[in-house]
């Protein structure tokens, strides 16, 4: 398959991995580079980023590392990508195709769908150092992302060797994951599941996002001249009788 120059306004982040909307995705990402001033005098215009204009990485697009990558007046290289298929899923096991780590095996802790990048936990690591609050130097491991198919594989379930995997569907209609070497269905890790807001979808009730028109039309709060004291003392059931001493505003 040829190297493909792929917009990615194009790529959209799903909502089961996220768990976000994607009008907020898209509000966070948004940077306006010019618009009209105000006044009636001038007819309302106003020039956004383009999307393909944005550079991808580790960093998710709602996060401070990723507004920091693209900051506004940065000019960034379109990114060349191969399309490839949602073949690799959070919890899969890999085994490493090149590299240092080349042959050792581990679980997929992080996806970046734009990048077609993987983490795979506690390989490929690179040590950075970091000064700590009391001013002394620590090494710190990060995994980096490796590119799916081309340096990790998935591992086939049945002998737990590297395998190249299709979708397919079955008999019932069930869309799968196959072993291209054993035939084998790689099932779907329960890990695949996670998002920000829940471990399982099986467990997880969505709820509006938005505010009911009942909410808005409740009546909260009733205006009254009296003070915050007053209003303690008619709740207790306190009656003051004194007269306050006339005062004047001048």
């Amino acid at each position: 398959m040829r190297l493909t120059s792929i917009l990615l306004s194009t790529t959209k982040l799903p909502k089961t991995w996220s768990n976000f909307p994607e009008r907020y995705i898209k509000r966070v990402k948004e940077q306006i580079e010019w618009k009209t001033p105000k006044g009636r005098q001038y007819r309302r215009a106003v020039i956004k980023r383009p999307e393909h204009d944005f550079k991808y990485g580790i960093d998710r697009p709602w996060t401070d590392g990723f507004r920091k990558h693209n900051e506004l007046g940065k000019k960034n290289f379109v990114q060349v990508l191969e399309p490839m298929p949602d073949l690799f899923f959070k919890g899969d096991r890999v085994q490493i195709l090149v590299g240092k780590d080349k042959g050792k095996q581990g679980l997929v802790n992080y996806i970046v769908k734009e990048r077609n990048w993987v983490c795979v936990e506690g390989l490929n690591l690179a040590y950075e150092e970091h000064k700590g609050a009391d001013g002394n130097l620590m090494i710190v491991p990060s995994e980096k992302p490796l590119v799916m198919s081309q340096q990790v594989a998935l591992v086939d379930p049945t002998d737990e060797r590297a395998c190249g995997a299709q979708w397919r569907y079955t008999e019932t209609n069930e869309r799968v994951r196959v072993s291209l070497r054993t035939g084998r269905v790689i099932p779907i890790p329960v890990q695949a599941e996670e998002t920000y807001d829940y471990k399982s979808v099986t467990g997880y009730k969505d709820q509006p996002k938005d505010t009911s028109a009942d909410d808005l039309a409740r009546i909260t709060f009733l205006p009254k001249l009296a003070t915050f004291e007053m209003d303690i003392m008619d709740e207790h059931g306190i009656k003051d009788d004194r007269v306050p001493a006339k005062f004047y505003w001048y």
